[in-house]
């Protein structure tokens, strides 16, 4: 078996032995850290050289040799030197993570975390991006379905084909491809924190959650014997797994964090907790915490991931900093693309507001798209809010300039369809009379509109025809009606933001 192109085996164990900190930082130990260093590999190589056949046959599983864990991770090392994850070469690789209760679980193979983690290879950014269980989605033969109910079908059809049959429904409706897929239990999610010595989590909101659901106390009576009281301070929180659990799936809190929305965005932090607290542990350094944590994932974990995949993921991404993840949710806020509706069985479901799903597409698409730093300062600076409004039949125009305008620093308050349809040369309406001009001046550059001060009467009637009564908000600082020379700004936006 070849190690790489041109190197023996001895020869790549001395480039994984050199990857390590052996090097002291005073020069008075530097004869000692030079002995320990070939002293090091001339074990590891011997080890290597003595087990050769039986760590790379494949016929080892049962072998004592095969679970020293160094010895593990050495062969994967090896194996994966020169080998390219899935999605490498296109310079993005796009993860599938999925949350599950699991056994003696109601409904415990309906996945009630869907999160698609997207990694950019080149620039080292990460987002995550959470999708809502409630989405409805086309199921072969079965028509419109909620996401959630993807996994749960799959498993009565064929035990452990749930976590390959939702990858394929995220990648159908984003249109990109999925190459892995993570699937994890309730139990497995807890076993995993607290093996890890628990996790610091920054809560933005109190959480109150008068109504929580105590496992295992389905069936008490009386039915108040069934809930508890969960309350998460505003501020850093240390978790151990079962109240970290209960963090991420709380759904009837009270205020901000009440919706499946806001637990999507607590979802995403607890993960980014965990991966700070692997990092903080050294935890590839320490065997022990490896194979008990291996130990819960053979339990409660079901991937498409093979071990060097992930070791050589986790080498390319664990050094990723805070401010290159970008979190985001599809939710169905004011400025959301998605809308609430019923199903034709009652059921309460959430729909792309545009008809199909190519504002998701778009926003998926262009997630890493960065405007620069000096334009998004100054209209940060400015405080600048606007309103978008579509004045043409293109679909989705208005929302595709907005999640554009949105990486400038720009507040968009309102987007949707405005009353008429005809207009063939965007305008933007300046309600500040020239107060932000940075602002102003770089709406105008990017969308290519005429500029106007204040708003004609025929503007101010159309816009009570567009605007329901009940959804009037504060005065923007902008109005922006987009004309068909639009489509071509949008079309064109991915490459304008640089």
């Amino acid at each position: 078996m070849k190690f790489g192109a041109n190197k023996t085996k001895e020869e790549k164990l001395i480039e994984i032995a050199d990857n390590f900190e052996f090097k002291p930082k005073k020069s008075g130990k530097r004869k000692f850290w030079k002995i320990a260093k070939f002293t090091s590999i001339f074990f590891l190589t011997a080890i290597v050289v003595f087990t050769t056949q039986i760590i790379i046959s494949g016929q080892s599983s049962n072998s004592w040799i095969s679970k020293i864990p160094i010895l593990s991770q050495l062969k994967s090392l090896v194996e994966s030197s020169d080998r390219k994850l899935k999605g490498e070469e296109n310079g993005r690789i796009n993860i599938l993570l999925l949350g599950m209760g699991g056994k003696n679980h109601d409904g415990g193979t309906l996945t009630d975390t869907i999160i698609l983690a997207s990694m950019d290879t080149v620039e080292k950014k990460v987002a995550m991006i959470s999708i809502p269980r409630d989405l409805s989605v086309p199921v072969e033969g079965m028509g419109y379905r909620k996401i959630n109910n993807i996994n749960a079908f799959a498993e009565m059809e064929s035990k452990g084909s749930g976590g390959l049959a939702t990858s394929q429904a995220v990648s159908d409706i984003l249109n990109i491809p999925i190459d892995y897929y993570v699937r994890l239990d309730f139990q497995g999610f807890i076993n995993i924190v607290d093996e890890a010595g628990n996790i610091d989590v920054y809560a933005e909101n109190t959480l109150d959650d008068y109504s929580y659901p105590i496992m295992g106390r389905e069936d008490t009576h009386p039915y108040s014997g069934r809930f508890e009281h969960l309350h998460v301070e505003q501020g850093w929180n240390k978790m151990d797994g079962e109240l970290a659990l209960k963090y991420v799936r709380s759904r009837h809190a009270a205020g901000a964090e009440g919706s499946d929305f806001a637990r999507s965005r607590r979802q995403q932090k607890v993960i980014e907790a965990i991966k700070n607290k692997i990092i903080s542990k050294n935890v590839l350094f320490k065997p022990k915490m490896i194979t008990d944590i291996i130990g819960e994932l053979n339990d409660h974990v079901s991937t498409n991931f093979q071990v060097w995949e992930m070791v050589k993921l986790w080498g390319m991404f664990k050094d990723t900093k805070q401010e290159d993840i970008v979190n985001k949710t599809i939710d169905n806020s004011p400025n959301g693309l998605l809308t609430d509706s019923i199903s034709p069985e009652g059921a309460y479901i959430l729909l792309p507001r545009n008809g199909d799903y190519s504002e998701i597409q778009y926003l998926v698409n262009n997630i890493f798209s960065k405007a620069p730093e000096e334009s998004k300062k100054n209209v940060v600076t400015e405080k600048t809010s606007i309103e978008i409004f579509n004045g043409t039949w293109v679909s989705g125009l208005a929302n595709h300039i907005a999640l554009d305008l949105e990486k400038y620093g720009f507040n968009v308050a309102r987007v949707g369809n405005f009353s008429k349809q005809n207009f063939e040369k965007s305008v933007i309406y300046d309600l500040t009379y020239g107060e932000k001009m940075d602002s102003l001046k770089i709406l105008r550059d990017k969308t290519g509109a005429d500029v106007n001060f204040g708003l004609p009467e025929w503007l101010i009637s159309s816009l009570s025809e567009t605007i329901p009564k009940e959804k009037e908000i504060k005065q923007p600082d902008f109005i922006l009606i987009l004309g068909r020379d639009a489509d071509k700004t949008s079309s064109g936006a991915k490459n304008n933001l640089q």
